[in-house]
Order: structure tokens, then C-alpha cells, then sequence
């Protein structure tokens, strides 16, 4: 019998086969629970809907099923229909695993790049998704601006000019889902104007740096020294990637000479500044140093995301573009790789003062594992010099000379997971190499925070 799908009620695919019609459809729906297609549980359609899905007879498809439950394959009770048998598919004796110890196996994360998920503002947020969902036009479900919704930009807009000090018009702001994707819209519009080379920071991230060079980019690393990196020398560079407000992984935020200086050359030869205002809304013992974006909005691209500062699962991010790059940016995709309904959330916890709470609040809280981590090691491990804590979500542990590797491993004997400064290094990068460990401290949970100081302090020189 040609194949045939039950589309009344239930949705059924079956390809009943053999000499009767009974037997046929039998034998189908056997195969299509014996080989775990229909899982335990599965409720299927009654036999009138299936009886005149395949066309045949009612009695054909109720003879079938009970001979189902006669075998054990199904089960059949009065309210609930027809189901799959929970023991129906029978499985092979599982093999005992060999019991196995990992030796040092993390029990504490350290690593960076993760903010407290244990505080993502649930009922704040779905208050604002009720909200937003509730009050959006019917043709927000459309496919709309390929730029993100406007009631985003706009909030955004007016929430960054605020914070940040950016001069962003929402005409040329561009939703993305998050830094990454954002780079790599940015890289590839520059790709197709000519462009060749990103000089970046001499440490960072190599997932961002493989990421720029499959657009086809060379990365170069910048020249480094106590007061940053000279972004005003990039050689041959075409653009420039900087994180000036607090730099991943060295905690430090660019002197102002520095910030004028790579302005100075973007407009002097045409070159573009990317900025990646990372960690921008965490701050300590400092004010918020303002954006670049501020001195030069025709050659800098603000680059910004919520993964801080809610969670890098929301994969939402904006970009604030020099209005001649707009739309080449969004020819290479924009707004529309972010769910409409998660732009329009963010939208209200913005306009609605949620967002401004939840940051002040996670602020504290930050702060104080920050200084937490500082008492600690202030008492015990008074040789280690901790830097770049006056803002962000992680520290840097500076090490004697040449006892990155033993820490390290030290730190994964007990139970640790933690990166050496090392992890961080471009492989292109002539500077000095210097020992330390990047300890993020937003992760673990509070009634951890204690334990997983005690480890640190006992893996360190």
C-alpha cells in the first residue's frame, strides 16, 4: 500500500505493507514502536481519524489496535485513548560501566565570561514578556526591519546615550544575537569594501579572532605596554578591535591618550575602530569610563550585548553603526537572527526601569565576591598581586615568573577550573609573556563562594 500520513487529530505517519489490509497496518505500527519511532506513552489517533486517513475500514484499524494491547505493544484504557505500552519496546541488559575516577575533576568554575545565571530576573522577565506581548502590533509578528524591531532600537538608544555616553541614533543601530554574530556582520561588510587586516588586542579570545578570520580578515595583534595597547600604531591595519572600557583578560580600561590617539588614526587614514564595550555597566571603585563611540560616531562601530549582563543565552546584542555602514551591515544579516518576542521584552525591561534594577542589584553582588576574593587572598596567598578589579567580572592573579603551568595544574588537582593568562595570548604576539591566572568570580554560587576561595588559595604559590 502507497505510503500515507493520518492527518485528522493526531498526526500519524505509517506505511502499512503485507497481504491484508489488518495484518498490514498491524505490522506497521509494531515496526513503528519496536524500533522506538513511537516512544512509550505516545497517544495515538483514534480509530475513526486514522480509519479515514488511510481509508479503510473503522473495524480494520479497532481490530488492529486491540490486537496490539492483546500482544503488549499498546494500552488502551477508557478516557485516554490508545497509547504505546511503557515496557513495549524491549531493550538489550544495559553493560555495568567500569566504575572511573577523572582525577581532578572541576568541582568549582572559575573561568570567565559567565555572569551569576542563578540571578537572571525571572519574574521580572516574564512580567515584561507579558507586557510586550500583550501590547505589540499584529505585524510585530511579521518578518519587519531587517535592522530589529524599533521598539528596541529605540530603547536601546535612549538606554546607551544615557549609560554610555553614545551618540546612537536608532536609524542606525542594528539588533544581532551577541558580540560574536555582531563581529562578524562588522567584519564581513568590511571584507567586501577591500578591507584585508583587524589589528586586535595582543590577548583576548581566539574564538573571536578564528571568527574574523574566516571572514576572510588577518588578525594582527597590537603593540602592548603599561598604559595598553598602542592602538594608534596598527601598521597596516584596515580597522582596529579594542575593548577601551575594561579590557578581556587584562581587567585594564585605555588612558584617554590612548582613546584619542586611535580616533585620531581612524580619521586619518579611513580606518574604522570596533569597540567592544565589555563589561561596561560593572564598576567598582571607579566611575564608568564612557564610551568611544562619544568622541567619533562616523568611525567607531559600538559594539554591545546582554550576555553580562542577564545571560549569553538570550544571544541578544546591538550594534551602533556609522550611517554609511548600515546597510551593508544588514545585507549581511541583522535584526532577524533574534527572536521578535525576546526584542521586545528587552524593549520594555528597558523603558520600564527593570534593566536599570537588576544591574544595580547584580552590582553589588558582584562587588562584594570581588572583595571577597581579595580579602582572601590578601590572608592567605599575600605574595600574589591581584589587578584589573575595579571593574568587570573577573581578576587577574599575578604569578612569579614561569609558575603559570604548575598553578594551573595545581589549580585542576583541586578541583578547579580556572585559565592561565597564557590561554589568552595571541600566537602573533612579540610583548613579554607575563604569569598570571584570569579568575572569573561571577559563577560560582554563593553558598560555594567560601569553598571555592579556600581552593583557589591552597592551588596558588
Amino acid at each position: 500500500m502507497a505510503e500515507q500520513r493520518a492527518t485528522p487529530g493526531i498526526d500519524l505517519h505509517l506505511e502499512p505493507t503485507g497481504p491484508g489490509l489488518r495484518r498490514g497496518l498491524t505490522d506497521a505500527l509494531r515496526e513503528a514502536v519496536r524500533t522506538g519511532r513511537l516512544s512509550p506513552g505516545t497517544r495515538l489517533p483514534s480509530s475513526r481519524s486514522l480509519a479515514a486517513d488511510l481509508g479503510l475500514a473503522r473495524n480494520t484499524v479497532a481490530d488492529a489496535y486491540a490486537d496490539l494491547v492483546a500482544e503488549g505493544w499498546l494500552t488502551a484504557r477508557q478516557g485516554s485513548g490508545t497509547r504505546v505500552a511503557d515496557r513495549a519496546v524491549p531493550r538489550p541488559p544495559a553493560r555495568p560501566a567500569a566504575p572511573r575516577r577523572v582525577p581532578g575533576r572541576p568541582r568549582y568554575d572559575l573561568l570567565p565570561g559567565t555572569p551569576d545565571l542563578a540571578s537572571f530576573p525571572r519574574a521580572a522577565w516574564l512580567k515584561a514578556t507579558r507586557r510586550a506581548l500583550a501590547a505589540a502590533p499584529h505585524d510585530a509578528l511579521g518578518y519587519g526591519d531587517p535592522r530589529g524591531r524599533p521598539e528596541l532600537r529605540t530603547a536601546l538608544a535612549d538606554y546607551l546615550a544615557r549609560v554610555r555616553g553614545v551618540r546612537a541614533d536608532p536609524e542606525h543601530l542594528v539588533v544581532c544575537s551577541g558580540f560574536a554574530h555582531g563581529l562578524q556582520l562588522v567584519c564581513a561588510a568590511l571584507r567586501a569594501r577591500g578591507a584585508r587586516t583587524l589589528a586586535v588586542e595582543s590577548y583576548g579570545l581566539d574564538i573571536h579572532w578564528d571568527l574574523v578570520e574566516r571572514t576572510g580578515l588577518r588578525t594582527v595583534p597590537l603593540p602592548l605596554d603599561d598604559l595598553g595597547p598602542r592602538a594608534q600604531s596598527p601598521g597596516d591595519a584596515d580597522a582596529v578591535l579594542l575593548n577601551p572600557a575594561h579590557q578581556f583578560p587584562l581587567g585594564g580600561a585605555l588612558v584617554p591618550e590612548r582613546r584619542a590617539a586611535a580616533v585620531d588614526w581612524a580619521r586619518r587614514t579611513g580606518g574604522l575602530v570596533l569597540e567592544d564595550d565589555y563589561d561596561g555597566e560593572f564598576r567598582y571603585d571607579r566611575q564608568a569610563v564612557g564610551a568611544l563611540q562619544d568622541l567619533d560616531p562616523d568611525h567607531v562601530v559600538y559594539l554591545g550585548t546582554a550576555s553580562k549582563s542577564l545571560a549569553p543565552g538570550l544571544r541578544l546584542g546591538w550594534m551602533v553603526l556609522p550611517p554609511s555602514l548600515v546597510p551593508e551591515v544588514v545585507a549581511h544579516g541583522g535584526g532577524r537572527s533574534v527572536g521578535v518576542l525576546d526584542q521586545l521584552t528587552l524593549a520594555e525591561f528597558l523603558t520600564s526601569g527593570a534593566y536599570d534594577r537588576h544591574v544595580r542589584a547584580a552590582r553589588l553582588r558582584y562587588r562584594r565576591r570581588r572583595d571577597a576574593l581579595v580579602e582572601a587572598l590578601a590572608t592567605r596567598a599575600p605574595d600574589v598581586r591581584v589587578t584589573g578589579i575595579a571593574a568587570g567580572l573577573h581578576a587577574v592573579l599575578r604569578l612569579p615568573p614561569g609558575t603559570e603551568p604548575s598553578v594551573v595544574r595545581a589549580a585542576a588537582w583541586h578541583g578547579l577550573a580556572v585559565h592561565g593568562l597564557a590561554r589568552y595570548r595571541h600566537p602573533a604576539a612579540r610583548d613579554a609573556r607575563e604569569d598570571a591566572l584570569v579568575v572569573g568570580y561571577a559563577t560560582p554560587p554563593d553558598h560555594a563562594w567560601a569553598s571555592t576561595l579556600e581552593a583557589l588559595c591552597r592551588a596558588l604559590p
